[in-house]
């Protein structure tokens, strides 16, 4: 047995492409603290890149306040695809911190939060784009979350590309005209040098992420090229979900770009038109991720890594 194991404290991390967040829950108190994320547990390297990024987080947390602590439950962008690296993040948290750890794709951790460990399907919109469902009896389904060079299709990185081309073929003049273009050059300066501005950082896809607020912006403002781009998201985002959910299944939407009303109501209006019910999250990644953590009859059991 741990020597955390009678302790009521547990720490809850949502690690994901763009941001981490972490919260520390005990009887005494309760600390929430920020930082950058990671490209996921699939990229080379993902375990030291995920320990980077957590690391900082734990450490600015009051010695007192972790002493309470019993176990951390890590929601990590792309568990589910490298369980491996997941492992062996989840080893040397418990090496270094000696904590009891769980370790589950945020995928999944969101779904608990949304739902509070219950049936429906929850959409992540952010960087990414992903729909997981899990049914009544258990039954889970995927559909996209299959990264940017992939798929991830309406997400913000595809926004943000679909944004950044469409600029592009406005300079050229091989595409209508577009008030991105003026975005795009007041981002690089001169247009020429826009591949390099966008590209030449490590994550190329959080660079194109960065410019779907331009886009969004733009569509609300009625420029056509911005506005289409948006109804295609919103049109890519439903057929993911639509892909795993009946008609009776709650579906909950999350993630970055829910931030932007106007993109929001498009989505649910869209949701709607396909017959899909919408339901308020319950929760958030970090909530689901504390529930999995205290929780082990719930039907994500299956897919959490304990060490």
């Amino acid at each position: 047995m741990s020597r955390h194991t009678a302790t009521r404290g547990y720490i809850a991390v949502d690690l994901g492409k763009t941001n981490c967040r972490l919260r520390l829950a005990t009887d005494a108190s309760s600390v929430e603290v920020h930082g950058p994320g990671f490209p996921g547990l699939a990229t080379a390297g993902g375990a030291d890149l995920a320990l980077a990024a957590i690391g900082p987080l734990l450490s600015s947390l009051e010695p007192r306040d972790r002493a309470d602590v019993g176990q951390i439950s890590i929601g990590a962008a792309g568990a589910d695809s490298d369980r491996e690296s997941a492992h062996r993040m989840a080893l040397e948290v418990r090496e270094r911190w000696g904590f009891d750890v769980t370790v589950a794709s945020d995928v999944l951790t969101a779904h608990v939060g949304a739902f509070e460990g219950g049936a429906g399907t929850v959409l992540i919109a952010g960087t990414g784009a992903v729909a997981f469902h899990v049914g009544s009896d258990g039954h889970t389904a995927r559909s996209d979350g299959w990264g940017p060079w992939l798929g991830d299709e309406g997400s913000g990185r595809w926004i943000g590309q679909m944004g950044v081309i469409a600029a592009l073929r406005s300079a050229d003049g091989r595409g209508p005209r577009t008030s991105l273009e003026d975005d795009a050059r007041t981002l690089a300066g001169e247009i020429r040098d826009l591949p390099r501005v966008l590209t030449g950082g490590g994550d190329v896809a959080r660079s194109l992420a960065a410019f779907a607020p331009r886009v969004l912006s733009r569509a609300r403002a009625g420029d056509e090229v911005a506005s289409e781009l948006v109804d295609r998201a919103v049109r890519h985002l439903a057929l993911t979900v639509a892909s795993i959910t009946g008609p009776d299944a709650p579906v909950s939407v999350i993630g970055g770009l829910t931030g932007d009303p106007d993109f929001l109501t498009r989505l649910l209006d869209e949701l709607a038109h396909r017959g899909l019910t919408r339901r308020r999250p319950s929760g958030t990644s970090l909530d689901g991720a504390l529930l999995l953590a205290a929780r082990r009859d719930l039907p994500h059991e299956r897919y959490a890594i304990r060490v």
